[in-house]
């Protein structure tokens, strides 16, 4: 067991704990290939009855995948060139988020603070989501040339409407109430409640409770309403401008609109990549239309390798995590550039061969 990720049974009740609080909590290769292992030791364990999952601090529970060791490992350590981290980080990383979205067992995450990219995919797969008020939740891959990933394109799709191809595209942040709406969380229960959680859980478990009954029962005691969703009022702008299958489409039916929230929104994707914003809503679509999650995290394996030997994800770490000047200079760098090719070969199997489950 690394210094970067803990693991701990107390009775049937299992913990992973992401701690790099500093780097709030950003899952690095290492830590998702130990705690495959361990999901896989837990699964076939009769004495676990439920997993938890959580952040050390109180600023984040998982801020996303640790893109920048893979900047560094193809841009400082590899010529540029892809390299062994940026073929193999997403491979294991996209079978860990498939691994818990067949774990037979409760796994409850506990939504505490900043969660993003990476963080979404340890969580979303999983039975139980609990945001507290310190959540952010958001997808923000298209400011970093990349695209809603770890099953970005099977769960975003299945949000109500067209929320999910808003925060796929925007990358918008969502807080506790905003979450708990379209059902990204299933449960509120205030940090301060928290606390008690898992003790609460393991002694259910210890007198003999399923897993599925402990978690319910003991939620049912911490939980309380999240409050209004926020996106209420724009629910309906969002559904009929981000209906359209074309990026350009979009943003036109957003300036057609004219509201604040509308340019706004507009003006945010207009910073985005352009191809970053194309392959999204390509795979928002192939997502919405797939049957079931591996065939999407094919899809998203397909993509992340595209994007690791093109410019815009270097480029986006560069802008965003390296210089933090926030001025990218994407290629192409109009939506006009990317054309309907461009798209269709980014969905192109990779040349050392597709993600598989085997």
């Amino acid at each position: 067991m690394s210094d970067e990720i803990k693991f701990s049974t107390d009775g049937g009740l299992a913990t992973v704990e992401m701690t790099r609080p500093k780097a709030l909590n950003a899952l690095t290769h290492g830590m998702v290939k130990e705690m495959a292992a361990k999901l896989e030791d837990w699964e076939h364990d009769d004495a676990i009855g439920a997993v938890v999952i959580k952040g050390e601090g109180e600023k984040a529970f998982c801020a996303g995948g640790d893109v920048r060791a893979v900047w560094r490992s193809v841009k400082e350590d590899n010529g540029g060139e892809p390299s062994e981290l940026s073929k193999w980080f997403f491979f294991d990383e996209y079978r860990l988020n498939h691994q818990i979205h067949a774990f037979s067992k409760p796994f409850v995450a506990l939504l505490d603070g900043v969660t993003m990219g990476g963080g979404v995919g340890v969580s979303i797969h999983g039975s139980h989501r609990i945001a507290t008020e310190r959540l952010m939740f958001a997808m923000p891959e298209t400011a970093i040339g990349l695209f809603p990933d770890v099953g970005g394109g099977w769960f975003l799709p299945r949000l109500p409407g067209e929320t999910g191809t808003y925060l796929a595209l925007t990358g918008a942040r969502l807080d506790a109430a905003g979450a708990c709406a379209l059902g990204i969380a299933t449960h509120y229960v205030p940090s301060s409640r928290l606390e008690g959680f898992e003790a609460q859980l393991a002694s259910a478990l210890a007198i003999g409770a399923q897993g599925r009954t402990a978690v319910n029962d003991v939620l049912e005691r911490l939980s309380e309403p999240a409050g209004e969703d926020p996106l209420a009022p724009h629910r309906a702008l969002i559904d009929a401008c981000f209906k359209p299958n074309s990026v350009e489409e979009i943003i036109d039916a957003l300036s057609a609109d004219g509201s604040d929230f509308a340019i706004e929104t507009r003006d945010s994707l207009l910073h985005k990549s352009p191809t970053s914003l194309k392959i999204s809503l390509e795979l928002m679509r192939r997502g919405r239309e797939a049957s079931n999650l591996a065939d999407v995290l094919l899809l998203e394996y397909r993509l992340s390798q595209a994007c690791m030997a093109g410019h815009d994800y270097y480029e986006g770490i560069r802008s965003v995590l390296v210089d933090k000047d926030h001025d990218p200079k994407w290629q192409p760098a109009t939506l006009a550039e990317v054309g309907d090719d461009i798209v269709a070969a980014h969905f192109k199997a990779p040349a050392q061969g597709d993600w598989s489950l085997a």
